[in-house]
């Protein structure tokens, strides 16, 4: 890296699941990647092999952890457990699909779909706001203990669209306008205070994947 204050950092979606193909929200609860998210993450891994990090880190729950044992092998890396970089936890709506939750519950999935910030959903499920400030806290805190370097970050969608909106200045509350695929690279910069997008969703690596997040 030319500057030896920043750092830049390589975030991966976790590879897919069979609730992915479902549309199934997943949240914390904990499920592994499947034949394809398996494939995915070897491929993420062979496309940055070249590429040198200082340090993974990956969310603890085991379709993230999966992949990034994956992309870790190579660089002879083994990814830091970081339980911040986890999903939002959707309470009552993990375990149902995007078409159950809006059945069930027409009211809250309204409310989830306006992209409220402090709808915090029933049973110990996370508010936006507060899913956000905790993902903030967990990059901030990666890339000031790695300034001048370049780390790997496996974690979720719904950390990605954080994410995206923290580089980007772009609001909790605006409906999504970018690609979240699995097991796709995005790259983001830290430097004195501030965050920058380098570059989103390549997925020249790979033969399919998935997006079957909402678009709010």
């Amino acid at each position: 890296m030319n500057d030896n204050s920043a750092c830049r950092i390589c975030l991966v979606r976790h590879g897919e699941t069979a609730w992915n193909t479902e549309r199934r929200l997943q949240g914390h609860i904990d499920v592994p990647l499947n034949g394809t998210g398996l494939a995915q993450a070897e491929a993420a891994a062979r496309h940055l092999a070249g590429q040198g990090f200082a340090a993974l880190y990956s969310s603890d729950l085991q379709r993230a952890h999966q992949t990034a044992a994956a992309i870790g092998r190579p660089h002879g890396l083994d990814a830091e457990p970081e339980h911040r970089l986890r999903e939002r936890h959707y309470g009552l709506f993990q375990g149902l699909t995007y078409e159950e939750a809006e059945h069930r519950h027409p009211e809250l999935y309204r409310r989830f779909k306006a992209r409220e910030t402090t709808l915090a959903f029933p049973e110990g499920g996370e508010s936006l706001r507060d899913f956000a400030d905790r993902v903030r806290a967990a990059l901030t805190d990666i890339a000031l203990r790695h300034r001048g370097e370049q780390v790997l970050v496996v974690t979720h969608g719904g950390v990605l669209d954080i994410t995206h909106r923290l580089a980007t200045g772009t609001a909790l509350a605006s409906p999504r306008n970018f690609p979240i695929p699995n097991a796709a690279l995005n790259w983001i910069e830290y430097q004195s205070s501030a965050w920058r997008l380098l570059a989103w969703a390549d997925e020249s690596h790979l033969q399919e994947t998935l997006d079957e997040l909402p678009d709010a």
